[in-house]
């Protein structure tokens, strides 16, 4: 018997997989997007701690950032599954539920990333807000603007304008990172290509096609990612 072709495999024939390969690869996406807010919710929540907060605030901040960028981000997801495991079973055997309960995958897998991903958010908003000229802040207070229209009108736009780079970058790093999710069972894009090679003894074929699929997700998030960097310098005088 014939081994199906490369084409064949990734299509969505007898012997295709497309339609598992294009779940998966819909639930990276979920799993990268959950993940991302989270992190964007955590890294806001730093940078300000980090730019405007008391001494507590400052110091938990940078013993966040420090202690997640030392901590593989693995070892994190496995903390989030296996602790939350252990958390939902006692609470399951305080309503008479016996064995084991387990956490959510994708629920883990998403804080996982968020947390790990929130370090990164903060030194990339931190960094943004740095780069806001002072002048510009001086400005609108002379203007007479009320400290929330300040934030509004002025510093979170311009430090949006100003990390949006970074914030890409975070964005395909957290993407990437999605794929560390396969090991809580969730059947993103990574496990349904070992789900194949595993079923076909076709490893090469179905780790190069999740390899090009995986650039193609990151080549239009680039794509778009450049596109609102576009939108967001209208009016900037480039030099």
């Amino acid at each position: 018997m014939n081994q199906p072709t490369l084409f064949e495999l990734a299509g969505f024939g007898p012997d295709g997989w497309g339609h598992a390969l294009l779940a998966g690869a819909w639930m990276t996406i979920l799993v990268a997007i959950a993940g991302y807010a989270v992190g964007a919710c955590i890294g806001t929540l730093g940078a300000w701690g980090k730019i405007a907060g008391n001494r507590f605030a400052r110091a938990t901040a940078d013993a966040y950032t420090t202690v997640l960028r030392g901590i593989p981000d693995l070892l994190v997801i496995y903390l989030f599954y296996f602790g939350g495991s252990a958390v939902v079973t006692a609470i399951g055997k305080m309503f008479g539920a016996e064995g084991f309960l387990g956490f959510p995958g994708f629920l883990a897998g998403s804080l996982a990333v968020g947390v790990t991903s929130g370090a990164q958010f903060t030194e990339v908003l931190r960094g943004g807000f740095k780069a806001v000229h002072p002048g510009e802040i001086e400005a609108a207070i002379a203007c007479g603007m009320p400290r929330w229209l300040r934030l509004r009108r002025i510093i979170a736009p311009l430090t949006l304008r100003h990390a949006l780079p970074g914030l890409g970058n975070v964005w395909q790093v957290v993407l990437k990172e999605s794929a560390l999710v396969s090991i809580t069972g969730v059947a993103e894009l990574l496990r349904q290509a070992q789900v194949g090679a595993g079923s076909t003894g076709l490893p090469f074929d179905f780790y190069l096609i999740a390899g090009v699929i995986y650039l193609m997700i990151s080549t239009l998030s680039s794509l778009i990612i450049q596109q609102a960097e576009r939108h967001l310098s209208r009016g900037v005088r480039r030099r």
